[in-house]
């Protein structure tokens, strides 16, 4: 019994190695989480620059989503309120009117309504739109842009290699940080 009493006994050196060891796990746990956190915190999300945008439409098309994270949003600060708006309407539309032969958008997804004489506020129906960037070229040709496309963030699943990014002729996608997603556009900022 004395031999087994000894092995179960321990000793002042166990006690201090045991120790030291559990220290140096639990400090090498702390900086594991410590850079964990600061990877979570510097962690960068995909955007597409509406200043570098060309409206080509691959982002319709490139997405690895089924529907495109890509939307169009409006910048109603931006917008003139326009009757024949250059991002609503077909450039040769043979009436003003909500007819879907006389629409750019084909998914119909950039909705007018009537504000009062001669103004229509026109708001984008994001479940419909698939960032196929009509509207947006148009706006940008004739009128003020301020219709333009944002990764939605809400959908992105943030791919490593974005393939709308490798596709982009324009090179407009970009990493920005996860803290501020979206690239705005602004009232009075120019390309």
């Amino acid at each position: 019994m004395d031999d087994k009493k000894k092995s179960k006994q321990i000793n002042r050196r166990d006690l201090l190695t045991g120790g030291i060891r559990g220290a140096g796990l639990l400090g090498l746990g702390a900086a594991a989480g410590a850079l964990g956190g600061r990877a979570a915190e510097g962690q960068m999300v995909w955007q597409l620059d509406p200043h570098k945008c060309i409206s080509c439409g691959q982002c319709a098309t490139y997405c690895v989503l089924d529907e495109s994270a890509v939307k169009c949003v409006h910048t109603y600060a931006m917008c003139g309120y326009c009757n024949l708006c250059t991002g609503y309407y077909e450039p040769n539309a043979q009436e003003l009117d909500t007819g879907a032969e006389n629409q750019l958008c084909p998914t119909g997804a950039l909705i007018r309504t009537f504000i009062e004489d001669p103004y229509y506020q026109y708001t984008v129906d994001e479940p419909l739109c698939i960032g196929c960037g009509k509207c947006v070229k148009g706006c940008n040709a004739f009128g003020n842009g301020s219709l333009y496309l944002q990764v939605c963030h809400d959908r992105c699943v943030n791919c490593n290699e974005c393939s709308i990014a490798v596709a982009c002729p324009a090179g407009a996608f970009k990493r920005v940080p996860a803290e501020n997603p979206y690239m705005v556009k602004e009232v009075g900022h120019s390309k």
